[in-house]
């Protein structure tokens, strides 16, 4: 095979694989953001300029095993949160499990909270962050901006 037909070859090949990729995705139409897993997370946190470590996974914090296979715990500190605090995270299938799931989380909190006047939590379906505060209303206000964008369409 001569050297144009070859590189004729590869256009119509590239063109078939083109028309081929658009026909999809004109069937499936844009795909809907997902949410993300422990790293994309982590990474949508990090852009908030808030950093998490110790990452325990099956974590809920409390004896509830319905629990056990959503939650993780991490340490989260950054912007004006200068001490770790200890973050329990619910990541649920759905936004109606989510919702049907928030009291059994609150519940698990009571456990491992020991001043409840000063529980914090940020839910962002699928998610649902719990934890001793006092947390600063700085990292509060990214940790909850951080989890809205790893949530993409909430489930």
């Amino acid at each position: 095979m001569t050297p144009r037909a070859r590189r004729a070859a590869r256009v119509c090949a590239l063109i078939a694989a083109l028309s081929v990729a658009a026909s999809c995705a004109t069937a499936i139409g844009t795909p809907t953001p997902t949410p993300g897993d422990i790293e994309a997370i982590a990474a949508a946190l990090a852009r908030q300029g808030i950093g998490i470590s110790n990452v325990v996974g099956g974590d809920s914090g409390c004896a509830d095993p319905s629990l056990t296979g959503t939650a993780l715990s991490f340490e989260a500190s950054g912007v004006d949160q200068t001490s770790p605090v200890t973050i329990h995270l619910y990541s649920f299938r759905s936004r109606a499990v989510f919702e049907s799931r928030r009291d059994s989380v609150d519940a698990c909190a009571r456990s491992y909270v020991h001043d409840p006047s000063t529980y914090e939590n940020v839910a962002v379906s699928p998610y649902i962050a719990a934890g001793q505060g006092p947390w600063a209303p700085e990292f509060k206000a990214r940790f909850e901006q951080g989890l809205t964008q790893a949530a993409g369409s909430g489930g």
